[in-house]
């Protein structure tokens, strides 16, 4: 039986799967399965009438192989060919039959042309069959144990566009953690000319104005905490190990990821807003970029 909890590997929530059936006593089926990106778990049941049974065990089947995502199930029922005739009741067609003749009988006498009956319209009549004769709706046990190849086709599809998923956001945080990298390169490399040019603002501005050098120097300081990207990269960087262990971790990380994606985001931003560096901010915005790329993955992860 499958088992979304302990299956591991990254799943799509996007899933499709269709199987047909039979009891051999006459009834036939269809079963078909598929799923969507949602936020959350909905599941949508589509059952012949008469089979409402089924709706709790096929749920609880259901979460287990999924946890998030839209999915909608639907299984048609159908009589097999010949299942119908083979539960006609002899003794209520005579009866019909003989109906019939007798109102053909009193037409004739009455002068009123009737037109001849086709065996398919005499079928039509109702009563003719027995209900307690010939197939009736197929077992539930019957139906469940039917259902369980077709969840693991379904899971297996999502399993298979996940592997794939997942490869691709293996490659974005490669992408994302070298862009990392190379900001922490420009934001180091951008430390002395900043620095020099403070240093002759400062000293422009005590050559021009009267002001107290301990005041000066707390505003000068504090410039430089606001201009400071160390903890934006260091907090990055932990973000790429945490995306890079919740792919190896495997299961339904989607949510997680996508938590993940907007932490990425925040940083990224603060990176650009505290820039002050034309080699640092056109990293940054290929940060930007990279993480919405990567987003847009995740949102199909479950």
């Amino acid at each position: 039986m499958v088992n979304g909890s302990a299956r591991g590997g990254i799943a799509s929530m996007t899933g499709f799967a269709a199987r047909e059936g039979g009891d051999g006593q006459g009834n036939g089926w269809s079963w078909e399965l598929r799923s969507v990106n949602g936020r959350g778990l909905d599941l949508r049941l589509r059952l012949p009438e008469g089979l409402g049974a089924l709706e709790a065990p096929l749920r609880k089947r259901l979460s287990e192989v999924v946890t998030r995502g839209s999915v909608t199930l639907s299984l048609r029922v159908s009589r097999e060919t010949g299942a119908q005739a083979a539960a006609l009741d002899p003794a209520r067609l005579a009866a019909a039959l003989a109906q019939l003749a007798q109102i053909r009988a009193a037409a004739d006498q009455a002068g009123v042309a009737t037109a001849p009956v086709s065996p398919a319209e005499i079928l039509s009549l109702r009563g003719l069959s027995d209900p307690g004769e010939g197939p009736g709706l197929p077992a539930a046990e019957t139906l469940m144990a039917d259902a369980e190849p077709l969840l693991s086709a379904f899971d297996a599809m999502r399993l298979s566009e996940g592997a794939a998923i997942a490869a691709v956001l293996a490659g974005q945080m490669d992408r994302i953690a070298a862009l990392v990298e190379a900001a922490g390169t420009a934001a180091a490399a951008r430390a002395e000319p900043q620095a020099a040019r403070l240093r002759a603002a400062v000293e422009t501005v005590l050559a021009t104005a009267d002001l107290d050098p301990a005041r000066l120097a707390q505003e000068v300081a504090l410039l430089a905490v606001k201009t400071d990207v160390t903890e934006e990269i260091d907090r990055l960087r932990a973000h790429v190990a945490a995306a890079r262990a919740l792919l190896a971790e495997g299961g339904p990380v989607g949510r997680k990821l996508d938590f993940l994606m907007q932490e990425f985001n925040r940083e990224a931003n603060t990176l650009c807003s505290k820039s002050q560096d034309a080699a640092l901010t056109a990293i940054g915005l290929d940060l930007k970029l990279a993480i919405d790329q990567t987003r847009e993955q995740v949102q199909n992860v479950e």
